[in-house]
């Protein structure tokens, strides 16, 4: 796409969208007399429009059909897992089987770790990206203490170079060939949370296989973001949550990944739940869990239907305008922002794009460090009705911040992308 700085071209570029019918489908903040700027999907997605009335339907099946809204109704209870199937594997770049959508984010990841980090006294150790978001921290060093060891022996980090924001790939390869031996699990993110690098899980799933561990993905700041190929890049598990990109409300409800190659093993060790046994004798209430084959055997109790109510308005929409044509507006949108302030970018002291510039290695989020003057820069865009993030220094030390910004090709269009430049660039 050939860019221009000027308002017509990007009225122009909205116009030619094939996309731009579903920013209709969104609610977006009001400021003063119209919508504000959003640009904070990557810390929570708008509100369908669809939501209120896909609620109002669950909650009219309740009323109608109390305790039997399990087997009645457009939408039966008993099964509503997996009417989010299939838009959920188009998500994830995965079987249909692979795939469920259940609990929350962190709850997913402990539950997944209990079944593929099986350390041993010579195979003990979590391998992870430095800086990873805390959560994933937390859990992995309860994880590791769980089992009997300390975080400073079994978890490794591996870090971006001296002078780096971001980490390279052949850093990572050979930080997992170097420690292969000894690492249990290589856990990774899918995009940081912080520089908004977009990693290369086919390889690094590839290299931790060789070495004889498994490998999970935190897509977190992934899914519904970048295309995903979980099945084809052989990852043993995946967690995502689905308030972000996914626009399914605030706590909104977890996915999970398990690869079908897992799918017919009932001895693998797991933490179990009446949700996930075989739900064909689930109200026979025998002894003796058995799990549902693929992913869904993860599962541990009812689904959260308001939860995933809102979550289906999301998904199907996400189905309708694909993940492929998702992809390719994000790339224009992120490559306009970047047209529109390579100047600024270059002329103004203390100012650092942390994320990459390779379209491979990025999503929708772009991280603009400030060495100063950062968090003003950040209020006056909130002032102007701008919405996006502002993160504290916590790679470089020398003070400053981050504001992070996603254009979200479902509802943000190249006008948006125009005005947050020509906001970033009056105020600073």
């Amino acid at each position: 796409m050939d860019f221009r700085p000027d308002l017509d071209f990007a009225r122009l570029a909205d116009a030619a969208d094939p996309l731009q019918r579903f920013r209709e489908q969104f609610f977006f903040p009001e400021h003063e007399s119209g919508a504000s700027l959003y640009f904070c999907g990557n810390s929570l997605g708008l509100q369908p429009k669809g939501v209120r009335a896909a609620l109002h339907d669950e909650l009219d099946s309740w009323a109608q059909h109390g305790v039997e809204g399990h087997f009645r109704g457009k939408l039966p209870w008993f099964k509503y897992h997996e009417f989010l199937q299939s838009q959920t594997a188009h998500i994830a770049g995965a079987q249909p089987e692979e795939v469920v959508v259940m609990n929350t984010l962190t709850t997913n990841l402990h539950l997944m770790m209990v079944s593929f980090y099986r350390p041993t006294p010579g195979r003990y150790k979590i391998m992870m990206e430095a800086g990873a978001f805390p959560s994933d921290q937390y859990a992995v060093e309860s994880q590791v203490r769980w089992h009997g060891f300390e975080p400073e022996h079994a978890i490794i980090e591996v870090a971006p170079r001296a002078g780096e924001a971001t980490l390279r790939d052949e850093d990572i390869l050979e930080a997992i060939a170097t420690h292969g031996a000894e690492t249990a699990l290589v856990l990774w993110g899918g995009v940081n949370y912080f520089t908004g690098q977009y990693f290369d899980l086919g390889a690094i799933a590839h290299a931790a296989h060789e070495q004889g561990a498994y490998v999970g993905f935190d897509l977190a700041h992934a899914a519904g973001n970048v295309p995903l190929h979980l099945h084809d890049w052989d990852a043993d598990f995946a967690v995502w949550c689905s308030y972000k990109y996914l626009n399914s409300g605030p706590g909104g409800p977890s996915g999970a990944f398990v690869h079908e190659r897992h799918a017919h093993r009932p001895e693998l060790p797991r933490f179990a739940g009446w949700w996930g046994h075989k739900q064909e004798e689930r109200f026979q209430m025998h002894k003796g869990f058995i799990p549902m084959v693929g992913a869904a055997g993860w599962q541990l109790s009812n689904a959260q239907i308001l939860s995933f109510a809102a979550h289906k308005v999301s998904l199907d929409i996400f189905a309708e305008a694909t993940m492929q044509q998702l992809r390719e507006k994000s790339v224009h949108l992120t490559d306009y922002l970047l047209f529109l302030l390579d100047e600024w970018l270059e002329h103004t002291p203390g100012l650092r794009l942390l994320t990459p510039r390779e379209t491979a290695r990025r999503g929708s989020q772009l991280s603009f460090y400030m060495q100063e003057g950062g968090k003003a820069l950040f209020d006056g865009l909130g002032a102007a009705g701008v919405y996006c993030d502002w993160r504290e220094d916590n790679l470089f030390g020398a003070g400053g911040g981050v504001i992070r910004v996603a254009a979200a090709p479902l509802y943000n269009s190249f006008e948006d992308v125009y005005h947050l430049a020509r906001l970033l660039k009056s105020l600073s």
